[in-house]
């Protein structure tokens, strides 16, 4: 249901966006097409997603954190701290490496800009018209209303019209270093998967690529191959839309839900802690503990104990380590003491 109203929305957007399809080109009938089926497809999986019990525990006591009106002020003043410092610098994997964090930043920010810039374009909510009696000014339409004039043969034009092609820069310069990794880090050539790790960074230096060799193609070589190159770049563009949904490049889509997270800690920090069983020191949020039984529970799993301590998640990790020893020095003396019996 989510994931045919998404896409609906996004259907009746482009036509109203276009105005009526006048400012559509037809010729990216194809991009069109498999950004609606990425659209159902992602929307069904993060559907499918959120109704999972620990996700749907996170996505929900997330909301209540976030919108609690005696925290609310605070709150946005902190999504916009995070969402700038976690999710658009990137710190939680700058922590990891400076240069795995300077890979993922590249490839991120290179094709947040490559989106901006062909989604509009695609479905014809921007577009560009050379000013009547001036034909050296364009003029820019925003879902068919003009929204400023500038001349084309300046920077700002410059810029614009070739966002694309910086964007390709700094994703194929992410794409290199992603590689580089993979070649000289053992530890990620062993755990590495050729769909979940080398395909997608495959698919992004092909968009890159086959991008800027059009570019190339118009530019200086008078339109040698263009039509096989755009028809090359269609493909490689709209398989990576098509697999979208389906590999890594969902976490793309997830991410952000980890903002809730943060809100969630920060509710559990000042409210009520939870006392282990057996050494009664405070270890965790009282709230989480409680409801990382009820996810348990609800995905079959029963941590109940004897002793007094009533389930396994109300002991520290300090004592379940302990506890741990303690059970196989016990099962270590049994065992000793029926040999000597025999």
């Amino acid at each position: 249901m989510w994931a045919s109203i998404f896409t609906l929305a996004l259907a009746v957007l482009i036509i109203v966006g276009s105005r009526r399809l006048a400012n559509f080109d037809a010729a990216l009938v194809g991009y069109t097409f498999a950004t609606l089926f990425a659209t159902f497809g992602i929307t069904y999986r993060y559907a499918m997603w959120l109704q999972r019990p620990p996700t749907r525990m996170y996505w929900k006591r997330g909301w209540q954190a976030f919108v609690s009106p005696r925290f609310l002020a605070g709150n946005l003043g902190r999504f916009v701290q995070r969402a700038v410092v976690e999710v658009a610098g990137n710190r939680f994997i700058f922590r990891r490496s400076a240069l795995r964090g300077l890979t993922h930043w590249l490839l991120m920010w290179g094709c947040i800009i490559a989106a901006a810039i062909t989604f509009p374009l695609v479905f014809g909510w921007i577009h560009f018209e050379t000013v009547p009696g001036h034909l050296d000014t364009y003029r820019t339409y925003v879902f068919g209303f003009a929204a400023g004039d500038f001349p084309v043969a300046s920077w700002l034009a410059f810029m614009v019209f070739h966002g694309l092609v910086w964007a390709s820069f700094l994703v194929l310069a992410g794409v290199m270093l992603a590689f580089r990794r993979r070649m000289i880090d053992h530890g990620a050539m062993a755990a590495q998967q050729f769909g979940e790790d080398i395909l997608p960074l495959v698919l992004l230096g092909a968009i890159s690529m086959t991008g800027l060799m059009l570019t190339v193609s118009y530019t200086w070589l008078r339109g040698y191959a263009y039509d096989f190159l755009a028809i090359l770049h269609a493909v490689t563009v709209i398989v990576t839309l098509l697999w979208l949904p389906f590999g890594k490049f969902f976490h793309i889509f997830q991410r952000p839900a980890q903002l809730g997270v943060g809100f969630y800690k920060d509710v559990g920090a000042r409210s009520e802690q939870a006392r282990c069983a057996r050494c009664d020191r405070e270890f965790a949020s009282a709230a989480m503990i409680r409801d990382l039984i009820d996810v348990e529970r609800e995905l079959g799993f029963k941590y109940e104990t004897s002793g007094g301590t009533g389930h396994y998640q109300r002991i520290c990790p300090a004592c379940r380590r302990a506890m741990f020893g303690l059970a196989q020095g016990a099962l270590w003396r049994g065992e000793n003491h029926g040999d000597t019996a025999r």
